[in-house]
């Protein structure tokens, strides 16, 4: 069931991120990766911080940020010069 959560939060975070970061969503198998990846990413530097998040609207939180975090990244490393 654990995983079942995390896919979801997954996809609402990663849908989150796309309509704060381009204005639409990816599709839901690409909301999932963003959203999967930007957990780790959002983990990574919530702890470097010294946040946690105990809850699941704290994950949601922690991976909605790092999926934000993680588009912009993309954005900047693939912009035309």
């Amino acid at each position: 069931m654990s995983w079942l959560w995390f896919l979801l939060i997954g996809a609402i975070a990663g849908w989150l991120a796309g309509l704060l970061a381009q204005g639409r969503g990816f599709g839901l198998l690409g909301n999932i990766v963003v959203g999967v990846i930007g957990a780790l990413v959002g983990g990574f530097v919530f702890s470097l911080l010294g946040i946690q998040s105990i809850s699941t609207m704290g994950s949601l939180v922690t991976a909605t940020v790092g999926a934000v975090i993680l588009l912009a990244a993309l954005r900047f490393a693939t912009r035309k010069t």
